[in-house]
């Protein structure tokens, strides 16, 4: 394993072994190679996914050189899934590699069931019809699925999955779980244990400002009939008091009590956002629900009963001025607390097993204390059919999105990217392909557009002619440093749903490189 860990060092200090793991067992079928393709799968090649499988029935041409570099002079007139696998492949002989030489349209519409041997399918450079086909066939084969294109200085990128469950979000801020609001009586007595009126000067600056919150809230409680600081006057004068506690100006443990104390005047209980999912439908378990929603149900009970409202501590504390006895001694008292409802979700978990029938130990130890950890911060992301989105819009969404200033340029690009296809499905060609047909292919867009429009319920609605003009110039060419781009997006994507850690897009991502801006719409 030595050699491993060397290779992927970086990333395992992101997402860890078993996000490691989960992308070394997980096969990606890739259709299309072209620029948007190759550049998805050459970063997921390096970061060491299991296998890959590239599916493209179309040969290198000349125009390829310049997008593609993945190809070169030697591979013009040759199947270009088979030369973009055979680079690919030699960037990292750990991942098993083959192509198919077919064209995906055809795959999908004659072989669906192909599909279901992945983990994920990436899908690059598909026309609307096929991705409304592709969609389906995934869904109902319980297989991920990413949409990416590229087109011109545009482009986007759209996950389509059921559901997706994320136990390690991740999240870039979030505050600590010291209870300082709520403590448990191990706390409170340990708290109790210590006097902060210490005449010795050395002790007093080394009390932990845990023990120092936890006794000035459980003071204010008393004082004011239970209730902590709320007000902005309460707030301030809480604060004061803190200050009132110091008997020297060097005193770093009450300075950091006075900046934590926002902690202590954080709301008890669970989030509104934890409160949605333990009473998702989806929490009401049966034999085939997820290990995921098992575990819900069983922090659903655990909340109910043994947390008191609460959720399972996750038994970390920050490092904070302290002495070494006080700080061991007070990480023991959270880690223990921790241990102890991790006990109780574990036990609640394999009964709910048992009721549904499903052997108790299933869902392992690891997975079960990851769950407790990360309670907190769980995160469900849905997605919408890709044929309800497109059949069934919001049209309330798409107005408001087309008249905002703010978002206007990328709803008007998520328009065009649509009006193309059906503009290649009535002309057997794309707008501004050819040259000599540039003045018409705007005005046949331009109808277009109009009649999507009125199609999706956004009567007397409008794409600037600016953009209706830029994307006939774009050709539906496929230029090198936005297909770098999407494909960078695309495959951090792919990461995310591979190792359910942080939380994917939900949403279109649409790509404006004009403005040099991106932008997910909420459709």
């Amino acid at each position: 394993m030595a050699e491993p860990k060397n290779k992927y060092d970086r990333q395992l200090r992101i997402w860890g072994e078993q996000g490691q793991a989960a992308l070394e067992k997980a096969s990606i079928c890739l259709l299309n190679c072209g620029p948007t393709g190759s550049e998805t799968l050459k970063n997921l090649v390096l970061g060491g996914v299991g296998s890959i499988t590239v599916i493209d029935g179309s040969k290198v041409e000349q125009g390829d050189l310049g997008n593609n570099f993945m190809v070169d002079v030697s591979c013009v007139g040759q199947s270009k899934a088979k030369c973009v696998c055979t680079f690919l492949q030699e960037l990292n002989d750990a991942v098993k590699a083959k192509f198919i030489e077919e064209y995906p349209k055809a795959l999908i519409d004659s072989n669906p069931s192909f599909f279901s041997q992945f983990t994920l399918v990436v899908a690059t450079q598909l026309a609307e019809d096929s991705m409304v086909k592709l969609d389906k066939i995934c869904r109902e084969a319980k297989v991920l699925l990413i949409f990416a294109r590229s087109y011109g200085l545009t482009g986007f990128v759209r996950i389509s999955v059921k559901e997706h469950a994320v136990i390690e979000s991740k999240p870039d801020h979030f505050l600590e779980d010291l209870r300082l609001n709520n403590p448990w009586p191990e706390l409170e007595r340990f708290a109790e244990s210590i006097d902060l009126n210490v005449s010795d000067p050395v002790a007093h600056k080394h009390t932990p400002y845990v023990v120092i919150l936890v006794k000035m809230a459980e003071e204010w409680a008393k004082a004011h009939g239970g209730a902590l600081p709320s007000t902005r006057d309460e707030k301030k004068e809480f604060k004061e008091l803190l200050k009132a506690g110091m008997v020297a100006m060097d005193e770093d443990n009450y300075t950091e009590a006075t900046e934590a104390s926002f902690k202590v005047f954080a709301p008890r209980g669970i989030s509104t956002d934890l409160q949605k999912i333990i009473h998702d439908g989806c929490s009401e378990v049966e034999s085939n629900s997820s290990d995921f929603w098992v575990m819900v149900a069983a922090l659903k009970e655990f909340i109910a009963n043994e947390g008191g409202g609460e959720v399972p501590l996750e038994g970390s504390i920050p490092d904070m001025t302290s002495s070494t006895e006080l700080y061991v001694n007070l990480q023991k008292i959270y880690q223990e607390k921790a241990e102890v409802d991790f006990l109780a979700i574990q036990q609640r978990v394999k009964n709910i097993l048992k009721r549904i029938g499903r052997d108790p130990d299933s869902i392992s130890k690891a997975m079960i204390k990851s769950f407790c950890k990360n309670a907190r911060k769980l995160k469900v992301c849905r997605y919408r059919l890709l044929e309800d989105e497109f059949n069934n819009p919001a049209v309330s969404e798409l107005q408001k999105y087309l008249t905002d200033e703010e978002y206007g340029v990328a709803m008007g690009f998520y328009i065009l990217l649509r009006a193309v296809d059906r503009f290649a499905a009535n002309y057997n060609s794309f707008p501004g392909q050819f040259e000599g047909e540039m003045d018409e292919d705007i005005s046949r867009l331009k109808t277009t557009v109009v009649g999507l429009l009125t199609d999706l319920g956004c009567n007397g609605a409008t794409v600037t002619e600016d953009l209706i003009s830029e994307m006939c110039r774009f050709g539906a060419s496929e230029l090198h440093a936005v297909a770098a781009f999407i494909g960078g997006i695309a495959s951090q994507e792919v990461i995310k749903l591979i190792t359910k850690q942080f939380v994917p897009m939900v949403g279109t991502f649409i790509f404006n490189g004009i403005d040099q801006r991106s932008q997910l719409l909420a459709l």
